[in-house]
């Protein structure tokens, strides 16, 4: 939606202005009118979940584990650019990228009507907090079945490996 408003005022601003976009000139043909350019300096349109104040640029994610065994605590991770004190900052990241390429949200909740194996994966939890590709996320993640077992190993290595 911003992104549609930026270029509906560019474009607006450049119709005002009587200038032509570069792109608008490359497919002028013969006989197609151009309009004089008069040294409007370009306006820059920011991509989609780019820059300050558009969310979706920058992740920012507390993960707090508890009851791992190995690696509790609670931990800043940023992506986008990554950064943080994670403990795996670039495979954390990786894998988040990896899971949105496919097309997965790494932070849904297993489906109410699922059928899940009775079996127990240890005392394990974690709670993800923060923005991941502009929006808010705040998800607890447990070893209580083999639903929850199979979200929790998903998410290897943003949340720990628990060995079990």
């Amino acid at each position: 939606m911003l992104r549609r408003t930026a270029l509906v005022l560019a474009a607006s601003a450049a119709a005002l202005l009587g200038t032509v976009p570069p792109a608008a000139q490359a497919h002028s043909g013969p006989g197609s009118p151009v309009l004089p350019s008069v040294g409007v300096p370009s306006v820059k349109v920011p991509e989609l979940g780019a820059g300050p104040g558009f969310g979706a640029g920058q992740d920012r994610l507390t993960v707090t584990v508890r009851d791992t065994g190995a690696g509790d605590g609670t931990y800043v991770l940023r992506c986008r650019p990554a950064g943080g004190d994670h403990p795996d900052v670039k495979g954390a990241c990786g894998r988040l990228a990896e899971l949105a390429a496919q097309g997965q949200d790494p932070f849904a909740p297993v489906p109410r009507d699922a059928m899940c194996t009775m079996q127990y994966g240890g005392d394990a939890t974690a709670r993800v907090e923060g923005s991941w590709r502009g929006r808010a996320v705040d998800t607890s993640f447990a070893r209580t079945d083999g639903c929850r077992i199979a979200r929790w190993d998903r998410l290897v290595p943003v949340l720990p490996s628990t060995g079990s």
